[in-house]
C-alpha cells in the first residue's frame, strides 16, 4: 500500500515537473513563482552568511567581502560567452532548426556547446593564472592583501562552478525550446540551497571556504537537474564541430553585439565594487545585502512583464500597427508602475524591519543595520524605473533596435562611474556616508536609463504623452497617500504591539503592516480611478486570446546567471 501510494506520487511529481507549458503566459507565471521562491531561498543563504561570517569583532566580514569581490572575475566570464549566446542567439536558432531536422539542431547545438565551452576554458586558464592580479586590479587600497589571496582562492573554485553553468544554461535553452519551464525554474533554487549547505554544514570544516564548496556544489545541482529531461526530449551531445554549419555561424554573429551589451552592464558592478573597497571603513557586505533586497520587486514584476509584453510588440510591430503597439506598450508600462510602486513603498517603509528579518543575527550590530537600512531606502526610490526599464528595453527590441539601448546602458555607465568617483575621492566624509552616497548614484543611474529610454523610445513612436503622464500620476499619488497612512502605523505596530526583537515578531509586524499597506493603496487607487485595478478584473477573460498570442511566439524565459542575483543597474 504504502509502496503503491509512494511511486504514484512519484509518478505524479515527475509527470508535473516535465509537463508542456502550452504559452509562454503559463512560462511567465512559472517564472515568478520560481523567481519568489528563488528570492527567499537566496534571502536564506544571506541570513545563514552574515550569522555564520559576519562579525566586526573578529573582522570576519573582511572574509566576507573577500567572498562577494572572488564571484565577480568567473562571472564575467559567464556572462560574457554564455549568456550573450544563450539570450541573443542559441534559443531561437536552436528552435528554428529543431523545427526542420531536430538531429541537426542537436549537432548544431553540440557544435555552438564545444565552441563556447572551448572559449570559456580558455579565458578560464587566465583568470585561474591571473586571478590575484585580477582581484588586486578591481580592488581599491582598502581591500588588503591577504583579502586578494583569499578572493583570487576562492575566485579560482568558482570557475569550475561557472563551467557547471555554462553547460547548465545550454540545457535549460534545449528544455525551454521543447515549452518545458518548471525544471529550469526550480535550477535556482537548487543552486541556493547548494550554498546554504555549504554555510550551514560544510563552514564548519573548511571556514569561510564552506560557502565556496556550496556553490560549486549548487551549481553541479543546477546542470544536473537538467539533463536528464533533456536527454528524455532527445537531446544528444555531439563531441564535434560543425564549423561550416549555418546555424553555428547564426549563433556566432548574434552573440557579438549581445556580448558587447552584456559587457557594458557588467562593467558597471566592477567599478562600484572598486569605488567601495578604496573607502576605508567601507563595507562590501552591506551593500550586496541592500542590493540583494532591492532587486527582488524588479525581479518579480519588471522582468516577468516585460517578457510577456515582448510578443504583444513584436506581433504589433510586424504587422505595422503602431497604434496597437503604441496601446500595449502604455499599458504594460502603467502594469509595471501600479505594481512596483506599492513594492518600492514598502521596502521604503519597512527597511528597518526586512533588514533585521533578512540579515539580523545576534552578530550583526544595530549600526550596522540601520545602515543598510539607510541603503535599502535610497534605492527603493528606483525601483519602479528600474522595473520600467525592461518594457521600454523590450519596445525597442520588438522594433529590432539594438543599438540605442546599448548607448543608453553606455551613456548610464558613464554617469554612474563619473557620480562614483566624485563621491569616493572627492570632499571629506565619512565612510557611511560615501556609501550611501554610491547607493544614491544607483538609483540616479536607474532613473536616467528609464528616462533616457522612454524618451528615445517615444521620439519613435510618438507616445500619447496624456495617457503616460495622467495614470502614471494617479499610481504615483496612490503609493504617496500609502507611504504616509503607513508611517504611523508601522511606528505604533513596532512600538506598542509586537516584540521585534524576536523573529517572530519582526513577521508579523512585516505581514501586518504589508497588508494594511497593500488595502490602502487598492483604496486610493479606487478613489482616484486608477484603470489597472479595474483590467485586473478583466484579464481572466482575456486569458485565451493571450494564450493563443504567446503560442505564437518563440521567446523563452529569460535566465541569469546563477552566480549574479543583481538585475539593475549596479551604479
Amino acid at each position: 500500500m504504502f509502496k503503491w501510494m509512494f511511486n504514484y506520487f512519484q509518478n505524479g511529481a515527475k509527470q508535473w515537473l516535465e509537463q508542456q507549458q502550452t504559452s509562454i503566459l503559463s512560462a511567465a507565471a512559472i517564472l515568478t513563482a520560481s523567481v519568489l521562491l528563488s528570492s527567499l531561498t537566496g534571502l536564506l543563504s544571506y541570513r545563514l552568511l552574515a550569522s555564520t561570517f559576519y562579525n566586526p569583532t573578529t573582522k570576519t566580514q573582511e572574509q566576507l567581502d573577500a567572498y562577494w569581490v572572488a564571484f565577480q572575475p568567473s562571472d564575467l566570464v559567464f556572462q560574457l560567452l554564455v549568456v550573450g549566446a544563450f539570450s541573443a542567439a542559441f534559443i531561437p536558432v536552436f528552435t528554428k532548426y529543431k523545427h526542420k531536422d531536430e538531429r541537426d539542431a542537436f549537432h548544431m547545438a553540440s557544435s555552438v556547446i564545444n565552441i563556447v565551452l572551448l572559449l570559456f576554458v580558455c579565458a578560464g586558464t587566465v583568470v585561474f593564472i591571473f586571478a590575484p592580479q585580477i582581484i588586486r586590479f578591481m580592488t581599491g587600497a582598502g581591500f588588503s592583501e591577504s583579502q586578494v589571496t583569499l578572493a583570487a582562492s576562492m575566485t579560482r573554485i568558482m570557475l569550475f562552478a561557472q563551467f557547471f553553468f555554462a553547460v547548465s544554461n545550454f540545457m535549460s535553452g534545449m528544455i525551454q525550446s521543447y515549452q518545458r519551464f518548471i525544471i529550469p525554474a526550480l535550477s535556482p533554487v537548487v543552486y541556493n540551497l547548494g550554498i546554504i549547505f555549504g554555510t550551514v554544514v560544510l563552514s564548519r570544516y573548511f571556514g569561510i571556504f564552506g560557502p565556496v564548496y556550496g556553490v560549486l556544489l549548487g551549481a553541479f545541482a543546477h546542470m544536473a537537474l537538467q539533463i536528464p529531461l533533456a536527454m528524455k526530449l532527445g537531446f544528444r551531445y555531439y563531441f564535434s564541430i560543425l564549423w561550416k554549419h549555418a546555424g553555428v555561424h547564426d549563433v556566432m554573429r548574434l552573440t557579438l553585439p549581445r556580448a558587447l551589451g552584456e559587457g557594458i552592464d557588467l562593467i558597471q558592478p566592477y567599478f562600484l565594487t572598486f569605488f567601495i573597497t578604496s573607502i576605508t571603513g567601507a563595507n562590501l557586505t552591506l551593500m550586496r545585502f541592500a542590493q540583494r533586497l532591492m532587486t527582488i520587486p524588479i525581479r518579480v514584476f519588471g522582468v516577468p512583464i516585460g517578457q510577456a509584453a515582448l510578443p504583444f510588440l513584436a506581433k504589433e510591430t510586424s504587422e505595422g500597427d503602431m497604434d496597437k503597439f503604441r496601446a500595449l506598450l502604455t499599458q504594460s508600462l502603467h502594469q509595471v508602475t501600479f505594481f512596483a510602486l506599492p513594492a518600492s513603498v514598502l521596502l521604503l517603509i519597512l527597511r528597518i524591519p526586512i533588514v533585521r528579518f533578512a540579515f539580523g543575527a545576534k552578530n550583526f550590530p544595530w549600526a550596522d543595520t540601520v545602515l543598510t537600512g539607510r541603503l535599502v531606502g535610497v534605492m527603493a526610490l528606483s525601483v519602479a524605473a528600474q522595473a520600467m526599464t525592461h518594457v521600454l528595453v523590450r519596445g525597442f527590441y520588438a522594433m529590432h533596435d539594438t543599438r540605442r539601448p546599448f548607448f543608453v546602458s553606455l551613456l548610464s555607465m558613464v554617469l554612474g562611474v563619473l557620480m562614483g568617483w566624485y563621491i569616493t575621492y572627492v570632499g571629506d566624509t565619512t565612510a557611511n556616508v560615501r556609501l550611501v552616497g554610491l547607493a544614491v548614484s544607483i538609483a540616479a543611474t536607474g532613473f536616467f536609463e528609464a528616462v533616457a529610454l522612454f524618451l528615445l523610445l517615444h521620439a519613435k513612436v510618438q507616445f500619447s504623452l496624456q495617457k503616460i503622464v495622467g495614470p502614471q500620476a494617479k499610481m504615483f499619488a496612490a503609493a504617496l497617500l500609502m507611504a504616509i497612512g503607513l508611517y504611523f502605523p508601522m511606528k505604533l505596530l513596532d512600538n506598542v504591539i509586537f516584540d521585534t526583537t524576536r523573529t517572530f515578531g519582526l513577521l508579523m509586524l512585516t505581514g501586518v503592516v504589508s497588508l494594511i499597506g497593500m488595502g490602502a493603496y487598492i483604496i486610493f487607487a479606487l478613489v482616484l480611478h486608477v484603470e489597472e485595478l479595474y483590467i485586473l478584473k478583466k484579464i481572466w477573460g482575456k486569458m485565451d486570446p493571450w494564450r493563443k498570442t504567446l503560442a505564437r511566439s518563440g521567446e523563452a524565459i529569460e535566465t541569469v546567471s546563477a552566480g549574479s542575483d543583481e538585475t539593475t543597474s549596479s551604479m
